[in-house]
């Protein structure tokens, strides 16, 4: 694959933590591509973000965003437009759910736990295509992960609803944003030994599960697959694919009970 699909692009990326993230496979993969990557780090978490984006190279620089905080949301978008001018694509990899809204016990997350889960993990999608909406020309795409929404899974409960409300955003912001050329899409990424998925009760069984029954088969560990994806999502080499979720999976979705 050519080594410049994303060359003169500048990119914005949520969600990378630590060098095990989804997010981080994505950033490093758009490197490849001649991106120029921007990250966002939040809180004490950003000091981590801060620290594995040394791993990139050139190191990415860290700005500072709270997607629930809507003046750092306009800090932000002032500071990219002072900086870059225009971001060409945002991923969307932001994602939390309260203790409570995991696990064996669906009812016992109360509204306050949810409300969380959904604003940070499901509306936050509509808070990347507010900055896409000021600094984010005809052609640019907008990128989300998700986790098979379309069915229920164990212990995942309450994230798996936020995660349903996100494949419903994706597709009304695709409807929106469509006529102002811009795309937005969802990566649907079979289950990876991240941080996030060992906050998860019972991820093992996941693993287990998917590397058997996956017709390509599929490995926790290398999340290349899913960043190739997202990358290309980028590109306009799908530049009439929106208001779409494509599976990076294994195939595990196709396959019944």
């Amino acid at each position: 694959m050519s080594n410049n699909l994303l060359l003169g692009k500048n990119l914005l990326i949520t969600g990378v933590l630590t060098d095990d993230s989804l997010a981080f496979g994505v950033a490093r993969e758009a490197q490849l591509q001649g991106a120029n990557v921007i990250l966002t780090g939040f809180g004490r978490g950003k000091r981590l973000t801060d620290r594995t984006a040394r791993k990139l190279e050139p190191v990415p620089e860290v700005l500072e965003l709270d997607v629930t905080d809507p003046e750092q949301v306009k800090a932000l978008i002032d500071e990219l437009r002072n900086s870059v001018g225009e971001i060409h694509g945002i991923l969307h990899a932001v994602g939390f759910a309260p203790e409570a809204c995991l696990g064996d016990d669906f009812f016992a997350a109360q509204w306050p736990d949810v409300a969380t889960a959904i604003q940070v993990s499901t509306y936050s999608l509509r808070t990347m295509a507010d900055i896409a909406l000021e600094l984010m020309p005809p052609g640019g795409s907008i990128v989300g992960l998700t986790f098979d929404a379309t069915v229920s899974w164990p212990a995942y409960n309450w994230m798996g609803v936020a995660k349903a409300g996100l494949e419903s955003l994706n597709r009304y912001l695709a409807k929106e944003m469509g006529p102002k050329g811009i795309r937005c899409n969802l990566v649907a990424a079979g289950p990876m030994r991240t941080i996030a998925a060992k906050s998860i009760p019972g991820f093992a069984a996941f693993e287990e599960e998917w590397t058997k029954r996956a017709p390509l088969g599929w490995d926790v560990n290398d999340s290349s697959g899913v960043a190739k994806t997202t990358m290309a999502l980028f590109t306009d080499l799908f530049s009439h694919t929106t208001g779409s979720i494509i599976h990076v999976d294994g195939g595990y979705h196709s396959i019944g009970a």
